[in-house]
């Protein structure tokens, strides 16, 4: 291979456009310095576009702080290139991405950069090894994965990377704070479900309580625990206990008509919805509270895509109209972020089986 060439995903380059996709890590820094002299050692002119790619459309109301931290490290990453290429000729473009679309997971993140890719006419992507989009849906592909299916070029930064350690060992408070927000958040959905004034349902809840706590606290945190939020989630989270037994009672009662009739009009089909909320917590709560209410059940759910079994019309209307999925905003980011379009007028379902297909 030449000089002037770079070998990587099966694709000969000569890499004289870069793309830099950036964010918080403790390696971004790194990254930056490592495309800049890799660039310069192959290009005497070298054009480096930073980006960011938001996973949330920038006008919603949980987004607006991520987009000026990505506008800040987009300026900070500019800098960045300036002092790394000292006299040379390097020209850097920078550029938020997904602004004004909802980027679920590394599948919709390679594609974006490819389009972005395509139109500015980039010749190689220079990766962070901490750059790990879709990070908490971890069954699907890689970014490295999805970069070779849209056909682009890809160089992983050598840089050092720090042991992955904090998710264990991380601050006790910290960890206190997830297992006791765990334990509570299990006994309660366990005693929705049983009998709280049953002097049995509530030791046997208490030890699930604990094992779900002590087994998962860890995996389904994974962020710090805001503890100025987090009353306040609480808070909002025992108002939607009962609008999620009213939902439960609403739906029980729409069931039982529906079998009452001798026709038995049921129309059993799988729909996929696109939901906006985080992947993690929201998510879970947001899949139970679907699986909870009769004549819907999720059976699967991809980052932020959930697939759903819908047994009867009105339950797959009101899939939908997405009231549950408001009322699940509402506990995680608050009343102003509940007034979203539903997934119907975001275009964001799919009707993709039937007994009738």
């Amino acid at each position: 291979m030449s000089n002037d060439g770079h070998q990587e995903g099966g694709f000969a380059v000569a890499a004289d456009r870069l793309l830099v996709p950036l964010s918080d890590t403790v390696t971004v820094r790194q990254t930056v310095g490592y495309a800049v002299r890799s660039g310069l050692e192959r290009s005497d002119e070298l054009e480096v576009h930073l980006v960011v790619a938001l996973p949330h459309e920038a006008d919603l109301p949980e987004s607006r702080h991520h987009t000026a931290d990505a506008e800040e490290l987009l300026s900070k990453a500019a800098n960045w290139v300036r002092e790394d290429a000292g006299s040379a000729s390097v020209t850097v473009e920078t550029a938020l991405l997904g602004t004004d679309e909802y980027l679920f997971g590394p599948r919709d993140f390679a594609d974006t950069f490819g389009d972005y890719a395509q139109e500015h006419g980039i010749d190689l992507v220079v990766l962070d090894p901490e750059y790990q989009p879709g990070a908490t849906a971890q069954m699907l592909q890689s970014i490295e994965r999805e970069l070779e299916r849209v056909g682009l070029a890809y160089d992983e930064a050598p840089v050092e990377r720090p042991a992955r350690h904090e998710r264990l060992v991380g601050d006790g408070t910290e960890r206190f704070d997830r297992l006791f927000a765990m334990f509570w958040i299990s006994y309660g959905f366990y005693l929705v479900l049983g009998d709280p004034t049953y002097w049995f349902d509530l030791v046997t809840g208490a030890a699930v309580a604990g094992i779900v706590s002590v087994s998962l606290a860890q995996i389904t945190f994974t962020f710090p625990l805001d503890r100025v939020q987090s009353p306040i989630r609480t808070v909002r989270f025992a108002f939607y206990v009962p609008y999620l037994l009213w939902e439960i009672v609403k739906s029980n009662l729409a069931i039982s008509l529906v079998i009452l009739r001798p026709s038995m009009p049921i129309e059993p089909t799988m729909t996929r919805v696109n939901t906006r909320v985080r992947s993690g917590l929201p998510l879970l709560a947001l899949a139970n509270s679907i699986t909870l209410t009769p004549g819907t059940l999720v059976v699967r759910a991809d980052d932020q895509r959930l697939l759903v079994h819908t047994l009867i019309p009105s339950a797959r209307e009101g899939l939908f109209d997405g009231d549950l999925e408001r009322a699940i905003r509402f506990v995680f980011y608050g009343r102003e972020s509940a007034a979203i379009p539903t997934p119907r007028e975001r275009g964001d379902t799919e009707i993709i089986g039937g007994d009738d297909q």
